[in-house]
């Protein structure tokens, strides 16, 4: 091999640190690299094959391939300007508009691997050639800016059995783990020229790359169109939009959409509320929303692909950064470019506001609870009705079940408004104006009382489960599940307990040891014991199974070694709060049918900061703390009977009596003595 023909490339370390190992931080962008080389080489179909198993990419494109000297003067040239010549600006056969333009794009394949093979055949000449990037190093080092020359290992090119083209493998890979859907995601966003359009495939692991992949817009509302754009037909609204020419008359295209619910663009760690901006159909610009600084609502709902080719004139100076992910921001093209898509946002906001506002009404009275009382409503009452569900559906929410809850909200705050003459209050609930919102709540008596009817509900049915096992045998299984996950059934005061897994871990260490030491017949008595930290107290509570009978001093020697247990471990943690016991028990203790035993035997346990609850007198407690209030609170369980049914979606009718032809539950509930 001659001098001229022998692979070479000359380059200083930080060069290739800056615009090579360090240019990307996915493989995404580097494979995206190598497809837009495919695409300025003529070819039609790129496979990119990955083998997870070895770590290893291959790339390969039926483009026109190249020589050695394409591949030393061009390839390997870094800083290879191929559009300063005007037949360099469009491809060889096909006069395809180049994307390629700084010369710096093949380092990128350093970003991801230590070791790169080409392989490239052009009108029958085969090349084939190896580089190492530990090499590399070691052969610059020490060059400084003047640079080294690295020469590639020349490599065996039988394998070479096509008529043109290049096949790029990547091994030593320095990200282990690739997700081939996501990998499928970002190519596919990342061109627009895939597909039969414009005669080019791009396949990965034999599965052909579509415009489904970008898998967005199948979520988009709305849409507004300017210039000519294929889209898959999915969008509810298309609006044509005919400003397609910035301040001095630069062309522009593309596409601005907006979704149904603003969760709709979170994908999975990122976010796709965002505007790109495509150059030559290849990404330029991650995202112009973010430079604009909207602030409306409405702007979290916004996606977008605004087409720019007038950023890459071959003519003008080249305002892509070396990622040729960003273009430089302070340029008077980027900035007339800026402002045009700011004018477009504010005819879209407008546009956006009013059919959000319009579809309010349809999407709340999708839910046949809210069409039946909104059927009920005077024609007066339906139009302020309709006003505030246009308003809600214009504001940010998590999911379409949040701005369901969001709709029954407000229906219980007109109730209110509504029984009080002050429904003009609602006028100042606005998507500007949310704390307005939130202060009309937080004045309704009523709107309270029904939350807090339904927390009692759903403490009745527990209760309920737990009644309907009385005489059941398996009554101890419901109450060990139970008990500790509602500490309420102990006091009503006990909202939740606060879980120290440390405390945990400890206090199961001791009461294991503990447990050694019982008798069997002890053993055999117990169900469960557990720890909880709860309204400043460290509470201990033991299950005792229920047809077990014990006497006071059993269970006094017992709760005396859960204190000393129990003390030791708070005196090495400077814990301070109060000790309690509290034993659950099936029968009384023995003797407890002498009033006298059994006042004596509660004297001593509370000295011991101990007491005594039996099952069925749990049970009847919790159900009369809670009765008094249901039974009192119609009105309380007539909203919580509509919100429920509005959140579920059940068809109720409410009358003007305030009953509920669906089976109200707000009816008293009957106390049953269990014991």
């Amino acid at each position: 091999m001659t001098e001229e023909e022998e692979y070479k490339i000359t380059i200083s370390l930080n060069v290739l640190n800056h615009l090579g190992i360090n240019l990307y931080s996915n493989i995404a962008s580097v494979l995206a690299e190598t497809v837009a080389n495919a695409w300025d080489a003529d070819a039609l179909k790129v496979t990119i094959d990955i083998d997870k198993e070895n770590g290893i990419i291959t790339i390969f494109d039926n483009g026109h391939g190249m020589t050695k000297s394409d591949i030393n003067h061009k390839f390997l040239r870094v800083g290879y300007g191929r559009r300063e010549s005007e037949d360099g600006r469009l491809s060889l056969g096909l006069k395809r508009a180049v994307m390629g333009r700084k010369g710096i794009g093949k380092l990128s394949l350093f970003s991801i691997a230590d070791t790169i093979e080409i392989y490239s055949i052009r009108d029958n000449e085969k090349s084939a050639l190896l580089m190492s990037l530990p090499e590399l190093k070691e052969q610059i080092k020490g060059t400084g800016d003047m640079g080294g020359t690295y020469k590639p290992q020349v490599i065996s090119d039988e394998e070479i059995n096509w008529q043109n083209g290049t096949k790029i493998v990547l091994r030593d890979l320095r990200q282990k783990r690739i997700f081939e859907t996501s990998l499928r995601k970002k190519l596919a966003r990342r061109f627009s020229v895939i597909g039969d359009k414009n005669d080019f495939s791009v396949i990965v692991n034999g599965d052909p790359i579509t415009i489904a992949d970008r898998d967005y817009f199948n979520k988009l509302e709305n849409i507004w169109l300017y210039g000519d754009v294929e889209l898959p037909r999915t969008v509810e609204s298309t609006e044509h939009f005919e400003d397609t020419k910035t301040k001095s008359g630069y062309s522009v295209s593309g596409w601005i959409g907006t979704v149904k619910e603003s969760s709709d663009l979170k994908d999975g760690t990122e976010s796709l509320n965002q505007i790109v901006v495509m150059v030559r159909k290849k990404l330029a610009q991650e995202d112009i929303l973010a430079e604009i600084n909207e602030t409306g609502i409405y702007s979290t709902y916004l996606i977008g692909e605004i087409h720019a080719d007038f950023l890459d004139d071959d003519n003008m100076e080249d305002i892509a950064t070396s990622s040729r992910q960003h273009i430089i921001e302070d340029d008077q093209r980027y900035i007339e470019l800026r402002e045009w898509v700011k004018e477009q946002l504010k005819k879209i906001q407008s546009k956006w506001s009013s059919l959000r506002g319009q579809k309010g009404k349809d999407e709340a009275l999708k839910n046949p609870a809210l069409k039946e009382w909104f059927n009920s409503l005077s024609p007066d009452y339906k139009s302020s009705a309709t006003k505030l569900f246009g308003r809600i559906n214009q504001v940010t929410v998590g999911s379409s079940e949040d701005r369901g809850t969001l709709f029954s909200h407000a229906v219980l705050a007109f109730e209110s408004l509504k029984n009080r003459d002050n429904l003009e209050a609602l006028e100042k609930i606005s998507i500007e104006n949310l704390p307005a919102l939130t202060e009309v709540f937080g004045r309704l008596d009523d709107l309270e009382a029904s939350l807090y009817y339904q927390i009692i509900k759903e403490r009745i049915e527990v209760i309920r489960v737990l009644q309907n096992r009385v005489d059941d045998n398996d009554l101890e299984k419901v109450i060990q599940k139970h008990l500790f996950d509602h500490l309420w059934l102990l006091d009503p005061a006990w909202e939740r307990a606060t879980d120290s897994e440390y405390m945990e871990q400890r206090v199961s260490k001791i009461f294991g040891a503990l447990q050694a030491d019982l008798s069997e017949d002890e053993k055999s008595s117990r169900l469960d014991i557990r720890y909880k930290s709860v309204s400043g107290k460290n509470v201990i509570i033991e299950l005792k199974r229920p047809d077990r009978v014990v006497d006071y001093w059993e269970l006094g020697k017992q709760i005396d070694k859960y204190r000393d247990a129990m003390q030791k471990i708070l005196d090495e943690s400077g814990a301070k709060e109060p000790l309690e016991f509290i034993c659950v028990l099936g029968k009384p203790l023995k003797g407890w049918e002498n009033s006298k035993k059994r006042e004596e035997d509660v004297d001593k346990l509370k000295r011991q900061d101990a007491r005594v609850v039996l099952y069925p007198e749990l049970i009847r407690n919790a159900m009369q703390s809670y009765q008094s209030y249901l039974s009192k609170s119609k009105n309380a369980g007539r909203l919580y009977d509509l919100l429920k049914n509005i959140q579920s979606g059940v068809m109720g009718v409410v009358d003007e009596g305030g009953e509920s032809e669906a089976t109200s539950e707000s009816e008293a509930v009957e106390v049953k003595n269990p014991s």
